[in-house]
């Protein structure tokens, strides 16, 4: 069976070598077919393998906003819903894939997420992380309906796109998170606890199929064993270096 997943890529924070990076590493790692589409504002750089998409306008908060995500709300646009169809598996331009993820089409038939990594939230405990989710492109989840509902109050009462999101899905009863293993934060699952992350190397578990890079190291950071705050020290990952490369 072709598997299909899909990203994005707006403004200037990733250049098309991230695009071009995310297709090599699906073709390392899924044993079948597979189709990778990307939704962007430019499309130069990206290899021909790579199914482009023009990204749709976003109601309400608008095409400008850069932080926290929002425009990945836009692959829920009624436009792409005429243009991309089926089971896909949504992926973030800076995760490291691990394994095959043919098990993340077959987990849930409607909508999948990682449940966020914070073990402490003040609100909002539901929250997933969508540096990955499943759902069906052709769906209508009522996402921009509602957020056309709320308007500039979506800001108030939502820290982020993932946030509104996993409420959406929540209220409609689709909201599932993902088995806890399959995607491994790096900074809290790979990295040793304080002191040992001064001399261990960091490892990936053994069960994870996505490693997620949220916040800070970034994956080129981890090779080297930088970007990690103060009370977080790391070691350099040498064995990121084939997951990267570009």
């Amino acid at each position: 069976m072709r598997r299909q997943f899909i990203c994005c890529k707006w403004g200037s924070k990733y250049p098309a070598s991230e695009v071009n990076r995310l297709f090599r590493a699906l073709s390392r790692v899924q044993q079948g077919p597979f189709e990778l589409i990307c939704v962007t504002d430019d499309a130069n750089g990206i290899v021909n393998e790579v199914r482009t998409i023009p990204i749709p306008d976003l109601p309400v908060l608008g095409n400008q906003v850069m932080n926290h995500g929002w425009r990945k709300l836009t692959l829920f646009a009624p436009a792409l819903r005429q243009r991309v169809k089926g089971p896909t598996v949504y992926l973030d331009l800076d995760v490291v894939l691990l394994k095959p993820l043919d098990d993340f089409f077959t987990f849930d038939p409607a909508f999948a997420v990682i449940k966020d990594y914070k073990n402490l939230r003040y609100r909002n405990s539901w929250t997933g992380n969508t540096s990955t989710f499943f759902y069906l492109a052709d769906r209508d989840y009522e996402v921009f309906e509602r957020l056309i509902a709320m308007g500039d109050a979506v800001e108030d009462r939502y820290r982020n796109e993932q946030e509104f999101l996993c409420d959406v899905m929540r209220q409609q009863r689709l909201l599932t998170y993902w088995p806890e293993k399959w995607c491994a934060s790096y900074k809290y699952d790979c990295v040793p606890r304080f002191p040992l992350s001064l001399w261990k190397t960091p490892q990936p578990p053994p069960e994870a199929r996505i490693l997620v890079f949220h916040g800070n190291p970034k994956p080129e950071e981890a090779l080297v064993g930088a970007g990690a705050k103060w009370y977080r020290p790391m070691r350099p990952a040498p064995w990121l270096k084939r997951l990267i490369e570009r």
